[in-house]
């Protein structure tokens, strides 16, 4: 069953969710991961698999590395499995194994006062989309918000940010188009301690992992965070399209290196995506998924459940 808000957040509160409506949650992920399930079990059917047979574990590595799980990834799963003996249930093996891999599910680190959220990604990762959902949650649950606009590059994305701090009853801090992120970061910490907010969630202009000098700046405005605050950011978000593959895994290599970046939000998950890539993503990189993104309504960005996605992306 899938992970509720009040688990991810490590507080309680908030709107109930039905059993019914977690396990609608899991329908709609099963069929979100339809893609790379049937790059799993096009060519490989569960009944035709045959641990004796060396063209079988081939061919298992073959439909795991399309299915962008990555080739270190794929050779962990493959030594688990073998390690399992003769006797194996594929399918129920693999998903399990898959669960160990993406490791414990994680909590969103929001407990200190204010706490700060600093959210990375390139371009087109739906990173402003996703902080706009996760304030509306975090309002739900009882925390005071401020969104910070330090994307100051873009033309409308501050116009973008403040609908979304509307929307989600937050306070917005926002500056000059041009003006220095690291500095409207550090005015929204400081907004955010003399208004007694309990979270500020500061937007960053999209980037390529490639552009070294977005890169360090960046990095400068992570910084700027932990001079203003002992222990911010709380957390550093990286917003990963799951319609990216394993370009997915060097982007999250290159913004780790970069901002120490302490958990992922996989979005995008809507039928089109191969999201294979969240396994090599916590067991390469030790990064933790806690956020995905399922769809394009205000309650579609959803906690991260490694068994749930685990089963979803096997058995469906």
């Amino acid at each position: 069953m899938a992970r509720s808000w009040s688990e991810l957040l490590g507080r309680e509160g908030g709107p109930p969710e039905s059993d019914d409506e977690r396990r609608g949650l899991f329908s709609r992920l099963r069929d979100s991961l339809s893609k790379s399930r049937r790059a799993l079990t096009g060519e490989l059917a569960a009944a035709a698999f045959d641990p004796g047979d060396e063209g079988s574990w081939e061919r298992l590595e073959e439909a795991l590395i399309a299915a962008d799980v990555g080739v270190r990834s794929t050779a962990e799963l493959v030594r688990r499995l073998e390690a399992r003996g003769p006797s194996i249930d594929l399918n129920q093996a693999l998903s399990e194994e898959v669960e160990v891999l993406l490791g414990d599910p994680g909590i969103l680190h929001v407990q200190a006062s204010p706490s700060v959220l600093l959210v990375v990604g390139v371009n087109g990762t739906g990173k402003t989309t996703t902080i706009g959902k996760l304030a509306h949650r975090l309002s739900q649950h009882g925390l005071s918000v401020l969104l910070a606009a330090a994307d100051t590059f873009r033309a409308a994305a501050e116009e973008q940010l403040e609908i979304w701090a509307e929307r989600a009853n937050a306070d917005f801090v926002g500056s000059r188009r041009g003006s220095d992120p690291a500095a409207v970061a550090f005015d929204a910490i400081e907004a955010a301690s003399a208004r007694a907010r309990d979270v500020v969630i500061v937007d960053t202009a999209g980037r390529l992992h490639t552009q070294t000098g977005l890169m360090e700046e960046l990095a400068k405005i992570r910084r700027v965070i932990a001079a203003r605050l002992d222990g911010a950011p709380h957390e550093t978000l990286l917003v990963l399209d799951a319609t990216t593959g394993q370009n997915g895994l060097q982007q999250a290599r290159r913004f780790g290196e970069a901002v120490d970046v302490s958990a992922v939000a996989l979005t995008k998950l809507d039928g089109s995506a191969k999201g294979g890539v969240a396994i090599p993503v916590a067991y390469e990189l030790g990064l933790t998924v806690k956020l995905i993104g399922v769809g394009e309504g205000l309650d579609d960005l959803r906690p991260f459940d490694p068994g749930d996605f685990a089963r979803a992306l096997v058995q469906g």
